[in-house]
């Protein structure tokens, strides 16, 4: 099935290079040509400027955009030269009222649309290594599976249209939950003296580890923050948690509380920084 690829950012650029190596990549675009020509001279593959030119030159299209309404104006762009057996994939993170808005817009032309949100940062991008929860018509899912295989290790169709965007959100309430712990664990051994390195190499394997803790934890110790998952991004999704919490009139008290410490962080200039930089707050919690 040749694909094509649109949003090369951190992870897309992996994704996209993985498609390229499995021999499914047809093209690619980006708002920002230069990245999608610079893509194209290193694989090589086509750097498309009009992303109706790309749906026609594909079989399937993966979208890794970074909001709502950037899906729906690609989707807009691309649907004048999509056909009927056509499957675009939506990778980005957006609301699960979208993905449905998108898949009954395309349904009507029979272009199948799964939103297939991923997750485990750019490493797992660039090994190909994500775990991808999808949503959409099962039909669809089957026929996009040697697509999707070839991006993540881990590729579970979760229900109908919205359920892989749902089940995203429920992914990243767990992350804020999980990278305050392990920011305020890290700022407690920190005050407490303790050999950080030898900390994280002996509780990675115990009862209290995550991924986040093993992979984040030693960023934290060195008090950098390079850019994996970005604070405004993950900003993004929980208010998307937000809202999709208070349709069932709830209040979620992780997703409050972080995204309050994100805001600080963003006003004080560390929105491009990894999330785990919310141990620059945690931190000062002791004097």
């Amino acid at each position: 099935m040749q694909t094509g690829f649109v949003g090369l950012g951190a992870m897309g650029a992996h994704m996209a290079r993985n498609l390229h190596r499995a021999g499914l990549l047809a093209g690619v675009w980006n708002r920002s040509p230069a990245k999608a020509e610079a893509l194209a001279a290193e694989l090589p593959t086509r750097a498309y400027t009009d992303l109706a030119e790309l749906a026609a030159a594909c079989e399937a299209v993966v979208i890794c955009v970074s909001a709502d309404d950037d899906v729906r104006a690609v989707v807009a762009a691309l649907r004048p030269n999509l056909k009927a057996g056509h499957i675009v994939m939506d990778c980005s993170t957006v609301g699960a009222a979208t993905a449905r808005e998108m898949h009954a817009a395309l349904a009507a032309s029979g272009v199948g649309f799964l939103d297939c949100p991923v997750s485990g940062g750019v490493e797992g991008a660039r090994l190909a290594t994500l775990a991808i929860m999808v949503g959409g018509d099962a039909a669809d899912f089957e026929r996009a599976r040697p697509v999707l295989e070839r991006l993540g290790k881990t590729v579970s169709h979760l229900g109908k249209s919205g359920a892989g965007q749902a089940t995203k959100a429920t992914n990243q309430i767990m992350c804020a939950g999980i990278i305050q712990a392990v920011a305020e664990a890290m700022a407690f051994a920190k005050a407490e003296g303790l050999p950080l390195e030898r900390v994280i190499d002996t509780l990675g394997k115990g009862a209290g580890s995550s991924w986040y803790f093993v992979n984040r934890a030693p960023f934290m110790a060195d008090g950098r923050f390079p850019a994996g998952f970005r604070v405004r991004l993950h900003q993004k999704d929980l208010r998307i948690c937000r809202e999709m919490a208070a349709a069932h009139g709830a209040t979620l008290p992780v997703v409050e509380s972080t995204l309050h410490e994100y805001a600080r962080l963003i006003e004080e200039g560390h929105g491009d920084e990894d999330i785990s930089a919310i141990y620059r707050l945690k931190s000062l919690l002791f004097k």
